[in-house]
């Protein structure tokens, strides 16, 4: 069980967890350091109750979840002042890391399933994540403008580009044109044929974890 993993033999778990993110991101603060933290002990308590990771995964929350979010800020940290809208959050990935590691930039989470929602904003109160909002429901109902779209494989490339290029605002503030930033894996030469200025990033640039092998960033410039 999670409980008897955490003690490792009297080491602490969340420390391990920590350690990890520290590897690839030394520059975090004893703050953000905390965050994850809480992060690391209430995902697994929410998830026995509702499953926002999937239960078999859950042991590799760290890796697979957390630091899988991070890579968006491997790609970009966004200028201080910039918008970011999680579409399809979930119980708050990747919105919710990319928050706590950029702490000058607004999140805001949306997602149609209300019971997942309140899982990302307990955990953003109890861990002191003040720079993000939330929003039940569908995106088409959500009418405002962001510098950037990020989410973690709710659908294909183009459906999501459809969908939410609305959201993407023209006003430029970061080091590249706005856009939609996507996790994803496997093969994507297929999905990507209709997005010729889409630009796929292999993860096992940033990170060495075998998990990272077979997943890729995918941003979508929106002019």
């Amino acid at each position: 069980m999670f409980g008897d993993r955490r003690k490792l033999a009297g080491i602490c778990y969340f420390c391990i967890m920590i350690d990890i993110i520290t590897k690839y991101f030394p520059s975090l603060t004893a703050r953000q350091r905390e965050q994850f933290e809480v992060m690391a002990r209430l995902y697994p308590e929410w998830n026995e109750k509702i499953n926002v990771v999937s239960r078999k995964d859950i042991d590799n929350l760290e890796v697979n979840h957390l630091l899988h979010s991070l890579a968006i800020a491997r790609f970009i940290r966004f200028t201080p002042g910039s918008r970011i809208l999680d579409f399809g959050t979930g119980g708050g990935l990747p919105g919710l890391p990319l928050a706590v590691m950029m702490p000058d930039v607004h999140f805001h989470l949306i997602d149609r399933v209300g019971k997942k929602l309140k899982v990302a904003a307990d955990i953003a109160e109890q861990a002191g994540i003040t720079n993000v909002t939330f929003q039940h429901g569908d995106s088409g109902e959500c009418h405002d403008k962001f510098d950037f779209v990020v989410s973690r494989a709710v659908m294909t490339q183009p459906e999501l580009v459809r969908l939410s290029r609305k959201n993407v605002g023209p006003q430029q503030r970061n080091a590249i044109p706005n856009g939609i930033i996507t996790l994803k894996g496997g093969d994507l030469t297929e999905e990507l044929k209709g997005l010729p200025t889409s630009e796929v990033v292999d993860l096992s640039q940033y990170f060495a974890e075998d998990f990272f092998e077979t997943k890729k960033l995918v941003y979508t410039p929106i002019m």
